[in-house]
Parts: C-alpha cells; sequence; structure tokens
C-alpha cells in the first residue's frame, strides 16, 4: 500500500507542479529548456503509474464491501461511455464542444465506474 500511496503522490506533484511551483518550474526550463524539462516530468509520471501499479498489486486485499451483480452490467456501460468521451476528447466533435475537458471527464467516469465493483481499501485508494 505505500507504494501505490508514493505513486499517487508523485502522480499529482508531476500533474500539479505548475500551479505548485511556477518559479522554479520557470528557472528549471530557462536552465535547461522546455524539451528536457518535459522529459523529466514524462518519466516522473511513468514512474509513478509503475509505483501505483505495483503498489496496487502488492497491496493486501481488505475488502470493505461486496458491491451486487447487477453493478459490473453497470461499470461495463460506463467504460463504454469513459472510452468514448476520451477518444471524441480527440478532434472536433460535440461531445468536445459539450464537455470542458472530456479527457479529464473520461479519467472521472473510469474511476466511478471501478469504484462501483471493487470494494476493496487499495481500489478505493487508487480511484477515489
Amino acid at each position: 500500500m505505500t507504494l501505490l500511496i508514493v505513486g499517487l503522490i508523485l502522480w499529482w506533484v508531476t500533474h500539479l507542479e505548475k500551479i505548485w511551483m511556477p518559479d522554479r518550474r520557470a528557472a528549471a526550463v530557462a536552465r535547461m529548456g522546455e524539451g528536457p524539462w518535459k522529459g523529466i516530468i514524462a518519466l516522473a509520471t511513468l514512474l509513478a503509474v509503475a509505483l501505483m501499479v505495483i503498489g496496487y498489486r502488492n497491496a493486501g486485499f481488505v475488502n470493505l464491501w461486496f458491491p451486487p451483480a447487477w453493478l459490473w452490467h453497470v461499470n461495463n456501460l460506463l467504460m463504454i461511455i469513459a472510452v468514448l468521451v476520451f477518444v471524441a476528447g480527440s478532434f472536433a466533435s460535440p461531445v468536445r464542444s459539450a464537455i470542458r475537458n472530456p479527457q479529464l471527464t473520461a479519467v472521472k467516469i473510469w474511476a466511478v465506474a471501478h469504484l462501483l465493483v471493487n470494494g476493496d481499501v487499495a481500489s478505493i485508494v487508487l480511484f477515489g
């Protein structure tokens, strides 16, 4: 569970570094250039994903609730919607004009879908 939490923290740091540390980011970009800085952030994000996957797989199973069987169907429907919204955000479409950030919305739908069918602590930490 520790690796999962460290991965989540690293994920948030890499995604919010522009907001949290604008002066440090600007200084780093001025020192090394935009390309290398983005490469470092990309590598840190990949490390975060790897830590989350390893941490989730190694976390002990502590069940908090048992989802009813019909929620699997809701999960599958939400996953189809999430994929469609994610893809529709990549090009000009009515979805892209109706939703401010379609890819973020798709990730939120994905997370809710997984929370519906996974009642263990590690899933709640990851998808919550």
